[in-house]
């Protein structure tokens, strides 16, 4: 017995070996494989995607419920049941629950009865109106290019020309396309239900995790503490915790910012009576919960839909959108959000571009965040490393670097370039003239400038 277990290491050694090669041949296998890997990984996530949208609705809903739980139903049922702690506990926790999952019910369903009504009133208003406003653009820009017979002769041609091209199209080949309309329609109604389906058996599962939120915890906790050693199975819940924090702040305060700058773009919109003020205002909403590009993205489209109507109400809607912008950009946006953004523009901008690239809308919603948490993880890992090194973690401390001494560990800088602002440097300040020996004075340069 003592002689295997004195050879427990070469056990330990040999299930590593094996741990390794085997997650070589399922890498290789995976890449090999990829397109039929990705088909799996996507059935089994629309497979589990009700219990995905349960997920995501009680995570959401998480803080509201604590709110009416702690400040309202847990005193009722204090008085309630005085002396039944568990009633007291289910009373409070399924009250605040009901009332959660109906405010966001109710929320919604005022939001598509107040929206879908005025953009179904606008989209048919731009097609019962498009010949008339097809008549005052040329009429428009003949006016303008009054004094330009070329130009208004070649725009008039330009537009003749994408007319027939148009009604070409629409006779060879929209017409013969119009035989699988019912098939689309088929399709549109499938995912409208599936869709439904997924939220309705996603508001249920929510309702099963909120009410157990603590079990769920305690079990994801024991099971980290016995797969994981203690000091990082601390480690891990320390991330998760930063990770919720920084999601549910960046999360619900841009959907905050972005019903501000919504209902500020309405009010707006009706004072300056610009047509379609709520589809306009619903577009710029919408896409001001994408971070860096959503005012761009919202703008473009608004901005055409009033074009139509009206050109010089257009530059008022862009000038207005600039400002608008501007303040949510430099006043309310850092006001409600904080400091859950703590990278540059730079990276925020790299984020969403490969989040949008990878997972579309939700990509560039969440793609800031995930790159957040990302981003601290590696900074924390890198500032140990240096502390373990005996190496500064300050990053003002590499602002002028040249380069470590090996032994003493002493930072040795960049010498000074004419321009640099010396009062930011790490080194010593540039040498002053000075006596040498002999009584002579040298320089900054170290030149010898003795006199005579």
């Amino acid at each position: 017995m003592k002689k295997f277990e004195g050879k427990k290491q070469y056990i330990y050694w040999g299930v590593t070996a094996f741990a390794v090669i085997a997650g070589c041949i399922v890498l290789y296998a995976t890449i090999a494989r990829w397109p039929i890997f990705y088909a799996g990984v996507t059935k089994v996530f629309r497979i589990l995607s009700p219990f995905i949208w349960g997920f995501a609705i009680s995570y959401l809903l998480r803080p509201m419920m604590r709110f009416f739980e702690k400040r309202i139903f847990a005193r009722m049922g204090a008085r309630l049941f005085p002396k039944n702690e568990r009633w007291r506990f289910v009373s409070a926790r399924g009250s605040a629950i009901i009332v959660s999952e109906a405010l966001m019910i109710l929320i919604i369903f005022l939001l598509l009865r107040m929206v879908l009504p005025q953009i179904y009133s606008s989209i048919e208003n731009l097609l019962l109106n498009s010949t008339t406003y097809y008549d005052k653009t040329v009429e428009w820009v003949s006016k303008v290019l009054a004094d330009y017979p070329q130009l208004e002769e070649t725009f008039v041609t330009v537009i003749a020309d994408m007319s027939e091209s148009l009604i070409g199209w629409m006779k060879t080949s929209l017409l013969p396309q119009m035989t699988n309309l019912v098939t689309n329609i088929t399709n549109g109604v499938y995912y409208f239900i599936r869709g439904v389906y997924y939220v309705v058996v996603g508001v249920i599962v929510s309702i099963y995790i909120l009410f157990n939120k603590e079990a769920v915890g305690t079990g994801a906790k024991k099971l980290i503490y016995s797969i994981f050693s203690v000091p990082f199975a601390n480690k891990i819940l320390d991330g998760i915790r930063f990770t919720d924090k920084i999601f549910m702040g960046f999360i619900s305060g841009k959907v905050v910012d972005s019903a501000i700058i919504g209902m500020l773009c309405y009010i707006c919109c009706v004072l300056m009576g610009m047509p379609y003020a709520v589809l306009v205002s619903v577009i710029i909403g919408v896409t001001n919960v994408i971070p860096f590009f959503g005012p761009f993205i919202g703008a473009v489209p608004a901005a055409f839909i009033i074009l139509i109507e009206s050109p010089i109400k257009c530059l008022e809607f862009v000038l207005f959108i600039f400002v608008l912008q501007q303040f949510d950009g430099n006043i309310l946006g850092p006001k409600i959000l904080g400091e859950s953004i703590g990278v540059n523009g730079f990276w925020v901008m790299f984020s969403i571009i490969l989040g949008g690239g990878l997972f579309g809308f939700a990509g560039m919603l969440l793609g800031v965040p995930v790159f957040v948490v990302t981003y601290t993880g590696i900074t924390k890992l890198v500032d140990k490393k240096l502390k373990r090194n005996g190496l500064p973690a300050d990053t003002a401390a590499y602002t002028h670097l040249n380069h470590f001494d090996p032994v003493s560990k002493k930072a040795v800088d960049d010498p000074p370039q004419a321009g640099d602002a010396e009062p930011g440097r790490n080194n010593k300040p540039p040498p002053r003239a000075r006596k040498d020996q002999d009584g002579g004075e040298d320089g900054p340069a170290g030149q010898n400038n003795r006199g005579g």
